[in-house]
């Protein structure tokens, strides 16, 4: 009764209660969702309590291979000599490697850990900024049981 009254005020005012949840807190927010995720794969037994694989091969090829794009990236576009479409080709490059990251079904724990750190380190950046990032990632998370 008292957070209608509350609400009926705020509304009278002409103020409304919204929420402020932007892709930043998000990504910080979903940090909770991959240690709930890994503590429910290791109760259901999926992962051998007290072991630490390391990531996927296919993650870490993935990951090399948007560092390459991105260092690419910015050597076409600090390249003076290169023309427009050099840095137009290497950032859909990079593009296309961040996205292949962000859409990678991550499901043993160390991959895990490792994709969003990695995906953390790009957002710090201001890097992970486009709706398909955030479509790709949550489409990842996906269980296709």
């Amino acid at each position: 009764m008292v957070l209608r009254h509350r609400f009926d005020s705020l509304e009278a005012d002409g103020e409304f209660a919204t929420s402020r949840i932007n892709r930043r807190a998000l990504l910080f927010h979903s940090g909770s969702a991959v240690v709930a995720s890994t503590v429910a794969a290791t109760a259901l037994g999926t992962e051998p309590p007290g072991q630490d694989p390391e990531p996927s091969n296919k993650l870490r090829t993935l990951i090399d291979m948007h560092k390459t794009a991105y260092s690419s990236f910015g050597e076409a576009l600090h390249d003076i000599g290169g023309g427009r479409n050099d840095s137009a080709r290497a950032s859909r490059e990079e593009e296309r490697a961040l996205l292949a990251i962000c859409s990678y079904a991550a499901v043993g724990q160390e991959d895990r850990l490792t994709k969003a750190r990695y995906l953390l380190e790009i957002e710090a950046r201001g890097e992970l900024d486009l709706a398909e990032h955030m479509q790709a990632v949550l489409r990842s998370t996906m269980w296709k049981g």
